[in-house]
């Protein structure tokens, strides 16, 4: 299979190219690969690479022999489905000029990854960030004209939504108000905000991590809705600097699923234009939430009773000797379960924690494009998150933080620019844009509608992270959202739903709030969950 001439298949885009590049791999991983099947029915203890590539045999015929066995073996096991071996080598890629679009879509849609990105909360967004898909005429002038227009957008709501901001900052900080170090504190609350308005099609870069059993699941199924484009292209450059890395990956690799096979893009198809559909489920999504952000719609029945069923099988004691309130707060106390009082996570790995793993939760989400795209960071509580192309129906359809209606101004930015945007994408859809592609011009704030499901271990992290006055706006409320409804349907488990420094007062674990100097200035701690409440 030839990578390069498969990338090159793809129309590229018109803004500077992806940026892709190997920067730490293992150093013979598909060697390792092999070296780690054979050890399983190994005799003779630990099987190396050396003992599985056979570069130290003097005879080219005993190492051609080696070759073959490895080869053999790594097709067998491969075909057989018999994969973990693949998991242990990784890649550490440094990637730039790539969309968030791309980014939310693929790269983070999955739990097998590791990422860390420019943050668009903390770094300004300069204009020429954007990807430009490859479009022509009167589509294409439209696009970059938008794209400018949400650029500047965004440039003016920084300006507009500082004095609010400074005003909702300097309240809870009288003391910084005159030191001049906390005006960049406001920009960045302000630029948080603002960014609401930039396109989905917006530069990121970063680092992401991945086993060479991901990057090669990542190459079959990378003609996907819905960036198949810039997803083929990344993802066709990341397996290319693998194979140089270590062309012996060329045994196994297989070639990527022709989008038409797959059962998205298929179903998408037969769905046709007509999005009067879409436009009843957006309606009816949106009643049943009925005003939250995140709503529970399922639990277990027994979840509080099945969580003290197993903290009492893990001490071999029966109910008469624990009774369930007691067997509970063993498990979520801090007082008692001091593990929670931890900077590093440690719960997975601990018995008495992993009792968590038996209560479990599902939710109907709304949130911004922007917002989710730091939810699904949270890999551990998966979501089946929606095909855009087939939701997006050109009506204007977006999530509007608080904070922009203190500026009469900054409102009136706000809502030109959702029409503006989605005025672009109807416009380029006309023109006989491709959706994909006329997706890029929709702005951050556009609604992405949702169901998420998590077992207690994993959404007590969650949510422990995200109900932190520091966390991002709209994680927050649908944070603070699921907590509540959590403890209506099982009190003894949702009281324990708190913010870091809620835990860990309770676990005497000082200081209080661990974030230093990023500390939010509200002593929550003192506070009762139903009286949270924030502005910025």
């Amino acid at each position: 299979m030839n990578v390069a001439s498969k990338r090159l298949d793809s129309i590229p885009f018109l803004s500077d190219e992806p940026d892709v590049r190997i920067v730490n791999a293992f150093e013979r991983p598909f060697e390792n690969a092999v070296a780690t099947a054979r050890t399983c029915y190994s005799s003779s203890g630990v099987i190396t690479v050396a003992d599985v590539s056979g570069d130290q045999e003097p005879d080219p015929l005993v190492r051609e022999k080696k070759a073959q066995r490895r080869d053999a073996l790594a097709r067998s096991i491969y075909e057989a489905a018999h994969h973990t071996t693949l998991q242990h080598a990784h890649f550490q890629f440094a990637l730039s000029n790539v969309s968030r679009q791309f980014l939310w879509t693929f790269l983070h849609s999955h739990p097998f990854y590791n990422s860390e990105q420019v943050s668009q909360r903390y770094v300004e967004v300069k204009p020429g960030s954007v990807a430009v898909p490859p479009l022509s005429g009167e589509a294409l002038s439209l696009y970059e004209r938008t794209v400018d227009r949400q650029v500047a957008a965004y440039q003016r709501l920084i300006e507009r939504l500082t004095p609010p901001i400074a005003d909702a900052y300097f309240a809870r900080f009288p003391s910084r108000r005159s030191k001049p170090k906390y005006v960049k504190e406001v920009k960045k609350k302000a630029q948080e905000i603002a960014r609401y308005v930039l396109p989905i099609g917006t530069f990121a870069y970063l680092y992401h991590t991945v086993s060479g059993l991901t990057l090669l699941r990542y190459w079959r199924v990378c003609n996907q809705l819905d960036a198949p484009t810039e997803t083929r292209i990344v993802v066709g450059k990341m397996v290319a600097q693998m194979l140089e890395h270590d062309p012996l990956y060329r045994t196994i690799l297989e070639e990527p699923m022709p989008i038409e096979e797959t059962p998205e893009y298929a179903f998408v198809q037969s769905l046709g234009e007509d999005r009067r559909a879409a436009s009843t489920f957006r309606d009816e999504f949106d009643r049943d939430l009925g005003g939250r952000v995140s709503k529970l719609v399922d639990w277990k029945a027994r979840g509080e009773e099945s969580l003290a069923d197993a903290v009492r099988e893990i001490f071999a004691l029966p109910s008469s000797a624990l009774s369930d309130d007691d067997a509970i707060a063993l498990a979520l106390d801090p007082s008692r379960n001091n593990y929670f009082g931890e900077a590093m996570n440690l719960t997975t790995l601990t018995k008495l924690s992993r009792a968590l793993h038996h209560p479990a939760y599902t939710f109907k989400k709304k949130l911004s494009h922007t917002g989710d795209s730091q939810d699904q960071r949270h890999r551990m509580t998966p979501a089946s998150r929606p095909c855009l192309t087939a939701h997006v129906t050109g009506e204007p359809d977006f999530v509007e933080p608080e904070i922009v209606r203190a500026s009469s101004e900054a409102f009136r930015l706000y809502r030109e620019t959702m029409e503006i945007s989605f005025d672009a994408f109807r416009e380029m859809r006309r023109l006989g844009a491709p959706t994909e592609f006329a997706l890029y011009v929709l702005p951050n704030a556009l609604s992405i509608r949702f169901t998420e499901s998590s077992d207690l271990l994993n959404l007590h992290h969650k949510i422990k992270s995200r109900l932190c006055y520091n966390a991002q706006e709209e994680i927050w409320r649908a944070s603070l959202d699921e907590a509540e409804q959590i403890a209506a349907v099982n009190p003894r488990i949702g009281k324990f739903l708190l913010p870091p420094c809620g835990l860990r007062i309770l676990a005497k674990t000082a200081p209080w709030c661990p974030e230093g100097d990023r500390y939010c200035g509200v002593p929550v701690w003192k506070l009762e969950r139903r009286d949270y409440v924030r502005t910025i």
